[in-house]
């Protein structure tokens, strides 16, 4: 089977145009952005001879399988709807959406498409995650104890859709690898806001705070992932990455972007002494180009710790093979809503609020 790729959005877009052109399992590809002359640029530089005015103008022309929106955030949830009820396979970037009735549209939405949504969700598929995944697995961690996550990143600047935007309403990047390596969910979150918004900073999400720290309670154990997510008022250069811990081993993100992985492992306690060492390692992780086809693994080496090749693959994978991708509408659901809670904490003080349940498959 090939699959012919629609891809909107070729801001962040056009990194994954390439990707899809090299893929073994893809046909057609076609481009679409509100910019016209961006979508001719990105066009011209690749070398495609379709393109489309508007997603609108993409969904009503004949064929297309599946299309990769990566659209603003505000647009998420209605064009999602959009491209599943056309008939066609949907990936977007993150968040799924930004309200839980958005999150309940869209898992109905392709419950009665039966096609597939696909949340492409970086940090599961970076580098770092790799290697994560791999000390869990071959029991360097020991048993999971602990794990933190933070996005910072000062979105001064940054189009007006962005402004006064509730930072944990973006907690997927940060939250998504413990949920993930715990194969688990948010039961409950208490989150506090930090530095309420100046007046020049409020949008049109009302009034919030530029930075949001939340304790989320994990369903099943007694695991409990601290996540810090800030995107105004707050002088820090950006960081965005996960840590995870174990009762053997640990394994955290740099303090500056770019630097070493620092992974640690718990010693035997020696006689006469207090406390067991522990030793510690810098380690640059790899992209696991190993899990991908040949014509993808050079992408690895690329943006969002070399994620984007491996999402393009599950995504067309999950087509070809006819199966649910790995973050489809519940996962990404349950990855999603544990943010919107949050927020919902910081505006009650932090008050302890349960997460729904969307039955995620393992």
């Amino acid at each position: 089977m090939s699959v012919d790729v629609v891809v909107v959005g070729l801001g962040f877009g056009a990194a994954f145009v390439p990707i899809y052109q090299a893929h073994p399992d893809v046909g057609r590809v076609a481009v679409v952005d509100a910019d016209p002359a961006r979508t001719a640029a990105v066009a011209d530089r690749l070398g495609i001879t379709e393109r489309f005015a508007s997603l609108e103008d993409a969904l009503s022309a004949p064929g297309w399988d599946a299309v990769h929106l990566l659209t603003p955030v505000r647009f998420h949830a209605a064009q999602v709807q959009e491209v599943l009820k056309s008939g066609r396979h949907c990936a977007s970037a993150v968040p799924m959406a930004t309200t839980l009735e958005d999150l309940d549209a869209l898992i109905a939405a392709q419950d009665d498409a039966r096609r597939n949504y696909m949340m492409m969700e970086t940090a599961v598929y970076s580098r770092e995650y790799f290697h994560a995944k791999e000390l869990l697995e071959t029991g360097q961690l020991g048993r999971l104890t602990y794990f933190k996550g933070d996005h910072l990143q000062n979105l001064d600047g940054f189009p007006d859709y962005w402004l006064g935007y509730p930072p944990m309403h973006y907690v997927t990047h940060a939250l998504s690898p413990a949920l993930a390596l715990a194969n688990t969910r948010v039961e409950s979150v208490r989150c506090l806001g930090s530095s309420r918004l100046t007046p020049d900073h409020i949008g049109v999400a009302g009034e919030g705070f530029g930075t949001e720290a939340g304790l989320f309670k994990l369903a099943g154990d007694d695991l409990v992932a601290n996540v810090t997510m800030s995107f105004f008022q707050l002088g820090r250069s950006y960081l965005e990455g996960f840590s995870v811990y174990g009762d053997e081993g640990a394994l955290e993100w740099p303090q500056l972007e770019g630097g070493p992985m620092k992974q640690f492992k718990l010693e035997p306690l020696a006689d006469g002494r207090r406390g067991r060492p522990v030793t510690e390692v810098d380690v640059r992780p790899g992209g696991a180009p190993e899990l991908l086809p040949e014509a993808l693994r050079p992408f690895t080496d690329g943006g969002h710790g070399g994620s984007h090749p491996h999402l393009v693959h599950e995504f067309v994978s999950s087509i070809v093979d006819a199966r649910a991708p790995r973050v489809d509408a519940r996962t990404a659901a349950t990855w999603t809503a544990p943010g919107i809670c949050a927020h919902q904490s910081a505006l009650q003080g932090g008050a302890e609020v349960q997460v729904p349940d969307y039955g995620a498959r393992s």
